[in-house]
């Protein structure tokens, strides 16, 4: 299987080291103690909290690999490699909606700190990609489900 690059923000490195930190110190031992209670009820063959506890930790473990992989195929995007003349991962990018006449302001971040509810959308989203590259006074347009929507963009920041 072949690893693709992993685009992360500084502060996003820093949350998914954290992560994987809090995964394997604390959640780790928790579910090893959910196991171990399971099995002192006795027969493990019908003994669904001991069933609940090993599908947990089979899906801790597989969040641990999956943060792991991401952590070693990481490109830091550091503020200094951020201009501010083009869209890039890592800017700020204020947009005018055109058809709706509102500004919304978006954070271009790899998919792994993509967070639609705070603004950070992926670079490979449709509104990411179709932003990239562009710079202030750009029309853009973004095809959706929907239909077409048409972005100007206002300003680029950091």
């Amino acid at each position: 299987m072949v690893e693709r690059s992993v685009f992360l923000t500084v502060d996003g490195l820093k949350k998914l080291e954290d992560e994987l930190d809090e995964l394997k110190t604390v959640r780790r031992k928790e579910v090893a103690e959910r196991i171990k209670q399971a099995l002192a009820f006795g027969d493990i063959s019908e003994n669904s909290e001991y069933d609940e506890a090993k599908n947990e930790q089979a899906q801790l473990e597989e969040r641990i690999v999956k943060v792991e992989t991401m952590l070693r195929n990481a490109k830091i995007i550091d503020d200094e490699d951020i201009t501010t003349d083009r869209v890039s991962i890592g800017s700020k990018v204020l947009v005018k909606d055109l058809e709706y006449d509102e500004e919304i302001e978006y954070t271009i971040v790899g998919v792994a700190e993509s967070d639609p509810y705070e603004g950070k959308i992926s670079n490979e989203s449709p509104v990411g990609s179709a932003l990239l590259g562009s710079k202030s006074g750009d029309t853009v347009e973004v095809h959706v489900p929907d239909g077409i929507i048409k972005y100007e963009v206002i300003s680029i920041t950091r």
